[in-house]
């Protein structure tokens, strides 16, 4: 940190609490954000879907970590989400029944999902469209919260189940289904960011240090969930801060975050990320701006390029 860098303009920072495992350096954070001069430190809890939608559509909260396919659509809505780093690849698995081989074959079969607009949905159909297949017309998607679906899926009453830490974990360990698609390891999509920072636009123009001193505590984050996942997953589990509405067990837990690659965020480029997932979703009709207008008016590299050059790696 720079000795000249003036102090926040604000001392109060909401983030969101809605997000899962995979989010842990946005709550790991916490100390470090007080470090950085934020006194008031709020994680709001918000039931998953339009109550999340609408409090960062409202700016109720300031910044956050999430997947990177629903503020696309929430830019293309012309909601004011700011792209502003990219956190780690990985963390979606999509596991099939014996009857399912590749993505393909999900044509006229069911696939469990949390909700439709959800990043479990979303990255799906990115799939279906970019294997040639309509994810309105030709997948039959199942809708329930993330527990029921999983027992579903191990009963054989859907054909796919789209996971998230620790449910593929946990899944992998009981030998239910077969692993389809694992984002942290299969192209393209291993070559791309699953989850990045994202402000509220009018936070970022009227607090420049605030956004960037924030950035950097989770950054910092990041890098502890590598060195130190114990750590991270004590917090989590402890503060009650675990996936979409069940209990955490703490070995998954632990072994999703030692696989996510938290520590390789200075490899990729985030806006490489927010182009091929925008073309995805662009193709299969689900937003209406082009990639290019994405960019122009979603995305703001700038504190991250400062803080690439002062966090050395």
């Amino acid at each position: 940190m720079s000795a000249a860098e003036p102090p926040p303009e604000t001392t109060r920072l909401r983030l969101d609490q809605s997000g899962g495992i995979c989010t842990a350096p946005q709550y790991v954070a916490e100390q470090l954000l007080r470090g950085e001069g934020f006194t008031d430190v709020q994680y709001l809890k918000l039931s998953a879907g339009a109550e999340v939608t609408k409090a960062r559509k409202t700016g109720e909260i300031d910044i956050y970590v999430t997947n990177v396919l629903q503020p696309l659509r929430q830019i293309d809505a012309g909601d004011p989400a700011v792209f502003l780093a990219g956190i780690h690849i990985g963390c979606y698995e999509l596991f099939g029944n014996e009857r399912i081989h590749s993505i393909r074959e999900l044509k006229g079969r069911s696939v469990a999902v949390s909700f439709l607009g959800s990043g479990r949905h979303l990255f799906l159909a990115s799939m279906a469209i970019h294997v040639g297949l309509d994810p309105h017309r030709e997948i039959k998607w199942i809708t329930d919260p993330p527990a029921v679906a999983m027992r579903m899926f191990a009963k054989g009453e859907v054909d796919a189940f789209m996971g998230f830490p620790p449910e593929p974990q946990e899944l992998r360990a009981k030998k239910i289904g077969h692993v389809l698609v694992n984002i942290t390891l299969d192209r393209p999509w291993s070559q791309y960011f699953c989850c990045m920072v994202v402000g509220n636009r009018e936070f970022v123009r009227k607090h420049p240090v605030a956004t960037k001193r924030a950035l950097r505590a989770i950054l910092k984050a990041n890098q502890i969930c590598t060195v130190d996942p114990e750590r991270a997953v004590r917090l989590l589990v402890d503060k009650g801060y675990t996936t979409e509405g069940y209990t955490t067990q703490y070995d998954f837990a632990l072994q999703a975050l030692k696989e996510i690659p938290y520590g390789r965020w200075r490899e990729y480029d985030p806006e490489d990320t927010v182009r091929f997932y925008s073309l995805r979703l662009h193709e299969a009709g689900m937003i209406k701006l082009s990639p290019q207008k994405i960019i122009s008016q979603g995305t703001d590299w700038r504190f991250l390029r400062e803080l690439k050059k002062e966090l050395k790696a």
